[in-house]
């Protein structure tokens, strides 16, 4: 019996035990090293990567062997230059060995001080020139550096001339307020930043010694960052040292590490020390940045438990699922089972055509045997006029369709009406946008010219168009380089002057405007009042010749070739089906901000372009996949992810489809303003519109284009207003639901099954059916017990909630 117990309990643990995983990769950075002039240095990094996924920091195990010592010095796994020539670094670990070439220059050479290469990193990496220190607007205590360093020549002003003497002491470095402020010599409200042996003050005190002197017109600049290692997965509380490398304009590079500043993007999964070492935290990913002068760049980090199981994967319904199982697999995570048929049934109804299944569907789609019927659902709701509707909608937010003083009502509706034959008619929605970009006429005539009426100011429409159509924020660039993306301020004024020459005139009707290319005017830098040539946003300067700047632009966003207008418009999409995007918010992609599955987003861009920008494939791959059919129940391994989509989300019903499924249920109808009796609320025009209703629940004012603008965050005022307002009660009495049911002969017990399967697309639980029945024999089955249990549905968190 004790052999038998002790053999269950072996089978057990064998059963349990995470299998030993297999190395299957040593990578080693960087594979090439370069080293000219005296002081320059290079590390090198060492990777395992196991067949599990999991990756592993070996530098410290590793053994490392000159081919020629005399050329170069190594401490660690830090090399230095003696004298000129080339060599090999021999790498030995794991039974495997690695060559990595070596090229010396100048290595008897001192590399001048400069203050662009040198100090103004070291204030950067000490944090100096930040918004919360002297890189405000304003500055502080007196004195105001650039944002992360973007106006070299203003802050080398400003630190040796503003305030002559006060800064630097060129006759004693080392009394240098600049010094002994940073050294806490002197009362510092940053505090004391290094110390006078650091090799930050070092810099510092070579500078001031040379004479404080700027940098010649022709310094090199940084031209590419690069971050090392590259795609990381950290098991258990395990650390991965980062590497940083800058290339130059004189064709060096640099390895750039102690002068680089670092960020994550979770530091609840990933925290970074300011040398650059990466440390595990809870389950999740980050990705961490390093930032360098005017260059970002940065790395996905994944960490998972120590000796987390497997991932169970479900049944690839499409590549969308593919790709999710992959990242799931990598974190470890096991997706929620499948959701119910009614549950299905209503999340798809009220997602693609913004409405409830009514009973007849409810009970066809229940009752059907067809494998298929889920497809099925899917193909017949985007081809009804909802699901137009429900985009028209979604548009007329992000064009900020609304009247207002210099914007008449008939041009909104005018403008709407354009947007809605536009999408009813299946027109590719990058014909759509560009359009409305190179469009040229009169308000009433051409409406796609209400674009530039809506917003007037050529920098906001810049912006504008970023954020729409590129789902890129750039406004930040404006002032200063953006501190957290790429974007600089030449980007944000290069891209401005596409607007430039945007005329606007009026026409016979008062309310009307006429757009028009003026051919002439520029925008200009805002530092040095440089007149700025329009180049794309990340892009080349375009040849204009005498062409209209907006059509060449528009030319270039629209085209398969644009790396942001695809994956823009499908992250959009994701977002209405999934309830957030792959890229969260939708219109805030960012280094620092990145894709939470860049590969899926590829693919659905991809699949987009080939479909010639029919947005209803993407949506039918989106509801057919696996992925958007899963529960919302999550499991262990699922229940604090809200990134990877291993679950579904319960998701508040926006304003309009909430007020219009109330109306449907209740069998009642609305009066909007400039609509007859009966329309939906997803069918008004103007962003001006609304009802107490709409407001209190959310509706966008559209008067930006942020995704914010929808609020569907639940709040107090929301239940009171359905509690107590008269929306659901009045609706209640003013339909005679219950009344007309049983006139129609029904008894309560039917009744109250029809109200569950019209509100909530499902028949009462046993709970529920003998909780309530036991109120209708007290209150004998009248109308009011009814109307309460349908006030109460109405009310329930099931109704208001798709899930």
């Amino acid at each position: 019996m004790k052999r038998l117990t002790l053999t269950v309990l072996l089978l057990s643990a064998s059963h349990l035990a995470v299998p030993a995983a297999t190395l299957s990769e040593i990578r080693v950075f960087p594979k090439t090293i370069h080293l000219s002039t005296r002081d320059d240095h290079q590390s090198v990094l060492i990777q395992a990567r196991y067949d599990n996924g999991i990756t592993e920091d070996i530098t410290s195990q590793a053994t490392f062997t000159l081919s020629n010592p005399a050329l170069c010095s190594k401490e660690g796994n830090v090399l230095r230059p003696r004298k000129n020539g080339t060599t090999q670094l021999t790498i030995t670990i794991k039974g495997q060995t690695k060559i990595i070439p070596i090229t010396v220059k100048q290595a008897t050479t001192k590399r001048p001080i400069s203050f662009r290469l040198d100090v103004v990193p070291l204030l950067t990496k000490a944090g100096c020139n930040t918004g919360a220190c002297h890189g405000s607007s304003r500055g502080k205590d007196m004195f105001r550096l650039s944002l992360f360093g973007y106006d070299p020549a203003g802050d080398y002003f400003r630190l040796t001339r503003d305030f002559s003497g006060r800064r630097i002491n060129l006759a004693i470095p080392e009394k240098s307020m600049i010094i002994e402020k940073t050294t806490g010599a002197i009362q510092h409200s940053g505090g004391d930043l290094f110390t006078r042996e650091s090799p930050q003050c070092k810099t510092l005190m070579q500078w001031l010694s040379a004479g404080a002197p700027d940098d010649a017109p022709d310094v090199a600049t940084p031209t590419k960052l690069e971050l090392f290692p590259k795609h990381t997965v950290l098991e258990g509380k395990t650390t991965q040292q980062l590497m940083v490398r800058a290339s130059y304009s004189d064709g060096t590079d640099r390895d750039v590490t102690k002068l680089a500043r670092f960020m994550s993007s979770d530091e609840l999964a990933i925290k970074v020390s300011p040398h650059g070492l990466a440390s595990a935290g809870v389950r999740g990913e980050a990705f961490v940045i390093a930032r360098l002068a005017t260059l970002t760049t940065g790395t996905p980090f994944i960490t998972i438990p120590k000796n987390a199981p497997a991932a169970t994967l479900g049944k690839s319904n499409n590549y969308i699922d593919t790709l999710i199982s992959r990242k799931l697999a990598q974190l470890r995570i096991t997706p929620s089972n499948l959701c119910s048929d009614e549950i299905f049934l209503r999340r798809a109804t009220i997602d693609i055509i913004g409405s409830l299944p009514t009973p007849e569907e409810f009970k066809a789609f229940t009752s059907s045997p067809s494998p298929n019927k889920r497809a099925d659902l899917v193909n017949a709701l985007v081809e009804r006029k909802g699901f137009i509707d429900l985009w028209v909608m979604k548009w007329a937010e992000l064009l900020q369709i609304r009247s207002g003083q210099d914007f008449s009502y008939k041009s909104a509706i005018l403008y709407h009406n354009w947007l809605e034959q536009q999408l009813s008619s299946n027109v590719p929605i990058n014909t759509i946008i560009h359009a409305l970009l190179s469009s040229n006429g009169g308000t009433f005539s051409t409406p796609p010219t209400n674009y530039y009426q809506v917003e007037t100011e050529t920098l906001k429409r810049a912006e504008n168009v970023a954020q729409v159509f590129m789902g890129t924020r750039i406004q930040c660039a404006q002032c200063h380089n953006h501190p957290f993306d790429k974007w600089t301020m030449d980007d944000y004024y290069g891209f401005a002057a596409f607007f430039s020459q945007v005329g606007v005139k009026k026409a016979e009707d008062p309310r009307e405007r006429i757009v028009f290319n003026k051919g002439n005017g520029d925008v200009k830098h805002l530092v040095d009042k440089r007149v700025m040539a329009p180049r794309f946003l990340g892009g080349d300067t375009p040849k204009l010749e005498k062409l209209d700047r907006r059509k060449v632009l528009a030319d270039w966003l629209t085209s398969p070739d644009n790396p942001y207008f695809a994956r823009n418009v499908v992250n959009i999409i994701w977002a209405q089906y999934m309830g957030r995007g792959i890229i969260e918010p939708v219109d805030d992609a960012r280094l620092s901000n990145p894709p939470a599955n860049p590969e899926l987003l590829d693919a659905l861009a991809k699949k987009l372009v080939e479909s010639n920008y029919d947005f209803k494939t993407i949506v039918r791959d989106i509801c057919n996949s696996r992925t958007y059919q899963l529960s919302t129940r999550t499991n262990p391994s699922n229940e604090l992810d809200e990134r990877n989509f291993s679950h579904a989300t319960v998701r508040r019903l926006r304003a309009e489809v909430l007020l219009d499924c109330i109306s449907t249920v209740t069998h009642t109808k609305d009066k909007f303003s400039g609509l007859p009796l009966g329309a939906r609320a997803t069918h008004i025009a103007d962003g001006k519109t609304s009802t107490h209703f709409l407001t209190t629940f959310g509706r966008a004012t559209r008067a930006t284009v942020c995704s914010c603008e929808v609020s569907m965050e639940p709040n107090l005022s929301q239940a009171l207003a359905l509690i107590n307002g008269k929306t659901v009660g009045g609706k209640i009495s003013s339909g005679d639901v219950v009344k007309t049911l049983l006139k129609e002969g029904k008894s309560p017990t039917e009744i109250m099954d029809i109200l569950f399967v019209q509100c909530l697309s499902r028949k009462p639980t046993e709970g529920e059916r003998s909780a309530l029945a036991d109120q209708l024999v007290d209150d004998k089955g009248s109308a009011d017990a009814l109307n309460d249990i349908f006030w109460a549905l109405l009310n329930s968190q099931e109704f208001i909630f798709n899930h």
